[in-house]
């Protein structure tokens, strides 16, 4: 009996997989750096939103048994970084990128403009991404993916959060803990759907990630950033496909409640971006 139970543990995350079932791991085994003691506090979770996370974590949605190409994303929900639009900003575009044969991870960072948190902007929330992409390129092999094929995708205070990692070297690490730190935390292409302000540099480097960018005209918060970005990204000849719509303000998710056919379709330009993006992602 305990021989079997040995052999189903081993076996599990595969299972798992074959499955598509999604899979939650932790980013730290004791919990963030210099938060460990919060490591415990449950989160909360309602409707459509995700509150208090003090223990980061990755969900992992995997392509169907057969069809991963071994191209990962990290997708950032946004929320104001006061909560984390888990399903509609997570989920929903973690089973698109599956469809595509792309392996998608939803991460739960801190937030820092929840009330009374501990945390600081542009600090732990960056800290928690780039040790994200450190455990998905440490995990590579394990996981059938390929290091320099890893990317990320943030909706709104996500794509801050994109910003803070795709215009970063990749290579500091704010706490050291173990080998996952050895890993490079520069993505390799970045999706900015209607993305926040903060963390576009004045100066686009040249050796910046390929961007796909989207947003609505009217978004009185986020059409400005992502005219910056395309701006910033041919000043500095770097590959960069963008979209604007007339109408569709912000928070629009994946499109799929539009009323609107222009949003309710724009993840197809999305998937087009994907497969002449160079990754060896096929049409669906």
């Amino acid at each position: 009996m305990f021989k079997r139970l040995i052999i189903f543990i081993l076996i599990l995350p595969f299972i798992v997989q074959a499955q598509n079932i999604p899979e939650v791991m932790f980013l730290w085994q004791n919990g963030a750096p210099g938060f460990e003691q919060l490591k415990n506090e449950k989160e909360l979770a309602k409707d459509w939103w995700v509150k208090n996370v003090h223990n980061p974590s990755i969900t992992a949605h995997y392509p169907a048994s057969g069809k991963a190409n071994g191209v990962s994303v990290l997708i950032f929900p946004g929320g104001g970084h006061r909560e984390l639009v888990f399903d509609a900003e997570g989920r929903d575009a973690a089973q698109f990128l599956n469809q595509f044969g792309i392996t998608a991870f939803v991460l739960k960072y801190r937030l820092a403009r929840e009330p009374n948190s501990p945390y600081e902007l542009g600090i732990h929330a960056k800290e928690d991404a780039q040790r994200a992409l450190r455990t998905i390129r440490a995990n590579a092999d394990k996981w059938g993916l390929q290091k320099d094929k890893v990317g990320v995708m943030g909706f709104s205070a996500g794509g801050e959060v994109v910003h803070w990692v795709a215009f970063d070297e990749g290579s500091a690490v704010l706490h050291k803990v173990d080998a996952t730190d050895n890993q490079n935390a520069k993505p390799n292409f970045q999706i900015c759907i209607y993305p926040g302000p903060l963390g576009v540099p004045d100066k686009i480097p040249t050796d910046a990630p390929p961007a796909f960018v989207l947003a609505a005209n009217d978004d009185p918060c986020c059409s400005a950033p992502t005219l910056k970005l395309l701006q910033g990204y041919r000043e500095a000849g770097v590959s960069v496909e963008a979209h604007f719509y007339s109408k569709g303000g912000h928070g629009f998710n994946m499109g799929y409640r539009s009323d609107m056919k222009t949003l309710s379709k724009w993840p197809a330009r999305l998937g087009d971006w994907l497969v002449d993006a160079g990754l060896g992602v096929e049409a669906k």
